[in-house]
């Protein structure tokens, strides 16, 4: 009979520390679109300027954009085109093989990255409230739990 109760007892935390994950996920992407409204874009389009942006001048394919993006289940190529359509980044198709398309900021796309990184700090300050040492063992914990070991 105590197994039972340990069992069940364990079961209660873990649903609470989901429960508990899924609501700060919530609150901090509600941060983060509320910042991002102002500036008339999605947290999908600024992931993507956000992967364009780190790897400028560079420009990318949409493979490797994809792979990159926090949210794998978003469409990646709608993405990039709302972001062509707000005149933000450039598509440019290889010489040598048409089907390459080759994604890079342009001059409007880098502006807009460097006003929307000062407003992110309402969303950094969250976790500013953590000292270093709590910063990456909550890293430590967070990746162990979604299996990301980097």
């Amino acid at each position: 009979m105590e197994t039972n109760l340990t069992e069940q007892s364990e079961e209660v935390v873990h649903k609470e520390l989901i429960s508990f994950i899924f609501r700060t996920n919530n609150e901090l992407q509600l941060i983060m679109s509320n910042v991002l409204k102002k500036f008339d874009i999605t947290r999908q389009q600024y992931n993507v300027l956000c992967i364009l942006y780190a790897e400028y001048p560079t420009p990318l394919n949409l493979n490797s954009i994809r792979d990159q993006m926090i949210d794998r289940m978003s469409d990646a190529s709608r993405i990039v085109e709302r972001l062509r359509i707000k005149n933000l980044i450039e598509r440019t198709q290889s010489d040598f093989d048409k089907r390459n398309v080759q994604i890079h900021l342009n001059d409007k796309g880098l502006s807009l990255i460097e006003q929307v990184r000062p407003a992110m700090s309402e969303l950094y300050r969250q976790v500013e409230k953590l000292n270093t040492e709590e910063q990456e063992q909550l890293k430590l914990i967070l990746s162990k739990i979604s299996g990301n070991n980097s």
